[in-house]
């Protein structure tokens, strides 16, 4: 097994040709590690440890393991080089990522989602027309906004709309999954795996679009199977208003320019998106002074024609607030965002070890890059796909561009068979109060599965030109 030579910009240091550790017990130690950490993310539900607890742990003791072992094989200036490549790889996108949570929660702060929400429950449409609404919304909004938020907007819309019909907010659960996930695949903003890809530069923005419609076909096969399971009978009627925080939509606005700002610095200036991402921030904060220096009593007096004695009152309907940017920084998804950092160094440093040159040369050499790349979607649906994408781009095979996109699609739908197979799914058991469970969502499995083959089938045919 041959551990690949890796060189950097600075300094001259290399890792010797033929330098492995998986035979030693610094490597077996690691991947215990690994193991044990990766159990307790997977009992997240049952336990209540946050997933970024452990792998955060795991990836301090196994970096100070390979530390040690290349030391003790007189490679200490390599190590450091090695673990700097990775922290950049991580910085990058956590950096994007956090840009992208800030925008979400600030158009949640100015009550765009929940307007939303409210909008589609007071229609009245039938259950069977909601389950299909909040499907085709979550397809289409996942791209933009991610699949994690947009699952979680559309259950509220089916909790709403279903009150104690468990069986309807099962099934409607199940549908929003599929549909964010698939949505997501074909987007480098619809899923953290999808951005790593676009990052790492092997595809590029608009190449991701070869996706649409095998994307489509994921989402659409079973959800026309459950669709029969669902009665059509008319929704209970709600009375509840809801008002936009003044301004709103222009914030959707500055997110929309802010996504074409990253990607223009990537495809024309060739920077790295985040630098795009954070000149949007910049857009945000610029515009959220504006919306803080024209927040004064004589400003609403005069605009909403309110006697300043009446002012305090008005104020606590949450119509006009204070904007504070840093306050929707804060309350980015922190949990996924060191859970990144834990996956991305763990995976790092069993790289270093040597395992992944062992996994890359058994799926891409022996079993080829057709079936290893089918086989990275169960591996999204029983591990997780961040750690399993990171792990493919980190070995980097040398394949076409229809494979890295059949990887990319993959591991972006993959993850559905099983509810806990992406955070979209997780979420939602969590926010549907028991109404969508593990079980539940497995009984639906096999209809997932015939989606998931239908779209891989998909995209073999119609991007054939492509492989």
């Amino acid at each position: 097994m041959v551990f690949p030579a890796l060189s950097y910009a600075e300094g001259s240091t290399v890792v010797p040709e033929g330098f492995s550790l998986t035979d030693h017990w610094v490597g077996i130690a690691a991947l215990i590690i690994f193991v044990i950490a990766y159990i307790f993310v997977m009992l997240e539900e049952y336990t209540h440890l946050s997933k970024s607890k452990p792998v955060i742990v795991a990836a301090g003791f196994i970096w100070a393991l390979v530390a040690w072992a290349y030391g003790q094989n007189g490679l200490s200036g390599v190590v450091e080089n090695l673990a700097r490549h990775n922290l950049l790889e991580y910085a990058e996108l956590m950096l994007f990522l956090l840009v992208a949570m800030t925008y979400v929660n600030a158009m949640e702060e100015r009550r765009i989602f929940t307007y939303l929400r409210v909008w589609l429950v007071r229609k009245q449409f039938s259950l069977r027309g909601i389950f299909w609404l909040t499907g085709l919304i979550s397809f289409c909004l996942s791209p933009i906004a991610d699949n994690l938020t947009t699952a979680l907007v559309m259950c509220a819309v089916v909790m709403a709309v279903g009150g104690t019909d468990r069986k309807f907010i099962s099934i409607g659960c199940i549908n929003i999954v599929v549909a964010a996930n698939a949505g997501g695949a074909f987007s480098p903003f619809g899923d953290i795996t999808t951005l790593m890809v676009w990052q790492k530069g092997v595809v590029s923005f608009w190449q991701f679009f070869d996706l649409i419609i095998p994307s489509i076909v994921n989402w659409i096969i079973p959800a026309v199977f459950m669709s029969f399971a669902v009665d059509n009978a008319k929704s209970s009627s709600v009375t509840e208003e809801i008002r936009l925080k003044r301004h709103a939509w222009v914030i959707v606005v500055l997110f929309l320019v802010t996504i074409a700002t990253a990607v223009s610095f990537h495809n024309f200036l060739h920077l790295p998106p985040v630098m795009g991402m954070f000149l949007g921030l910049g857009y945000l904060q610029l515009f959220g002074f504006y919306l803080k220096k024209t927040f004064s009593e004589a400003y609403i007096s005069k605009k909403y024609d309110i006697a300043k004695e009446d002012i305090d009152s008005f104020l606590k309907t949450g119509d006009i607030q204070p904007f504070n940017v840093f306050l929707n920084v804060s309350r980015a998804e922190w949990d996924t965002l060191l859970f990144f950092y834990g996956v991305v160094m763990c995976v790092g440093g069993l790289g270093h070890i040597g395992y992944l040159a062992f996994t890359s040369d058994i799926m891409y050499n022996v079993w080829g890059p057709m079936a290893a790349n089918i086989s990275v979607g169960f591996m999204s649906a029983i591990v997780d796909n961040i750690p399993v994408m990171f792990a493919v781009l980190t070995m980097n095979p040398d394949m076409s561009l229809g494979h890295w996109l059949l990887v990319t699609l993959t591991a972006g739908v993959g993850g559905s068979m099983l509810s806990v197979g992406s955070a979209a799914g997780v979420a939602l058991m969590g926010q549907s109060k028991g109404n969508y469970t593990f079980f539940g969502h497995l009984k639906w499995t096999p209809v997932i599965f015939l989606g998931y083959a239908a779209s891989v089938a998909t995209h073999i045919w119609l991007n054939s030109s492509l492989f």
